[in-house]
């Protein structure tokens, strides 16, 4: 099954910004939607950003202005530019791949994720 691997996280202070890394081994990660998660302490992980094969993006509510979700140099990975960070985006934060983001249907395992904490 198809996996991918996060990096990027840290610790920042609010309002600072972080860069996260999303990396396919073994496939060619541009012939698929990818979708960013993260799963804040005490709550399920849930959908935040997705891109598709065509470039298209989209945003959940609460990180919409502030993040962006974009494919890297090379075709194999995916960033997502984190920005203005708040206290409530702490978590871990997951990249998953799928057929397309307006109808999800996930491909790929989840990976071990990247921690984000932040903290004044």
């Amino acid at each position: 099954q198809l996996q991918l691997v996060e990096s990027g996280g840290g610790l920042v202070q609010p309002g600072g910004s972080l860069r996260l890394s999303c990396v396919a081994s073994g496939f060619t990660l541009e012939h698929y939607a990818v979708r960013w998660f993260r799963q804040c302490p005490g709550k399920e992980r849930e959908g935040i950003s997705c891109i598709n094969a065509s470039g298209s993006t989209d945003y959940t509510d609460s990180v919409k202005g502030r993040f962006t979700v974009s494919r890297g140099k090379v075709e194999n990975t995916v960033h997502l530019q984190m920005n203005s960070l708040k206290p409530e985006d702490a978590g871990d934060y997951y990249c998953a791949v799928g057929g397309n983001c307006q109808a999800w249907f996930q491909l790929s395992r989840w990976g071990e994720g990247t921690p984000v904490t932040v903290s004044s």
